[in-house]
């Protein structure tokens, strides 16, 4: 188990106005309307998730790095964990040829409106019961999806993610390391149902037996 970061220069290339995210719309009302996962939140107004979610190619060097860290080769298999619209599972069918990718989302509306060319490979299903035999995958990540877990649903989602894997796995999640970066984390997020520190996803994984890598996003 190591913490790699596979994505922080995506994330810190958006600019975000965290009081503002709070006072201009009823931070309340928007959450709710965004946990129902579907075209507020991936394609409506900004207050509502993502304000627009279209392919424009940023996943590339994402995948270019998992697929180089993990010696992923063409014939492997790799699983997505919310996988939204699949673009970085698409990304991984460009840097490597012949990789197998399948993607698991909880919205209807994400893989409804996901990357044609690796649609019919996604699932609208649940992180904590995965449709998957044991050991079905080389590689089974989960970009910023776990935070959205209640703690029994989380710890269950751990356990799956480990089953479903051969070895190698990786989990990157919303967390914070100081007082700045937990209210910059709470007036932002929209979704997140546990708030936990570093120290307490390490207890986390721990606790479900989790084995794989793990990574970050803060809120600075």
């Amino acid at each position: 188990m190591a913490e790699i970061d596979f994505i922080n220069t995506l994330h810190t290339a958006s600019k975000r106005d965290y009081i503002e995210r709070v006072v201009e719309h009823d931070k309340a009302e928007c959450a709710e309307i965004a946990k129902q996962w579907g075209y507020d939140y991936w394609d409506g107004e900004r207050q509502y998730g993502y304000g627009g979610y279209t392919y424009d190619g940023r996943w590339r060097v994402v995948a270019e790095a998992m697929a180089t860290h993990y010696n992923l080769k063409a014939g492997d298999r790799v699983l997505d964990i919310g996988c939204g619209k699949a673009f970085l599972l698409y990304e991984f069918t460009q840097v490597i040829p012949g990789l197998e990718v399948v993607g698991i989302d909880i919205s209807e509306y994400g893989i409804a409106h996901a990357k044609p060319e690796v649609q019919s490979q996604l699932h609208v299903g649940n992180c904590t019961d995965l449709p998957f035999d044991d050991s079905d995958f080389d590689l089974v990540y989960s970009l910023n999806t776990f935070h959205n877990l209640r703690n029994f649903e989380l710890h269950r989602a751990l356990q799956e993610i480990q089953r479903v894997s051969r070895g190698d796995a990786y989990i990157c999640v919303e967390s914070y390391q100081n007082e700045r970066e937990k209210a910059n984390m709470l007036y932002w997020q929209l979704t997140c149902a546990g708030f936990r520190d570093t120290e307490e996803w390490a207890w986390e994984y721990k606790q479900a037996g989790f084995t794989g890598d793990f990574g970050f996003i803060f809120f600075e």
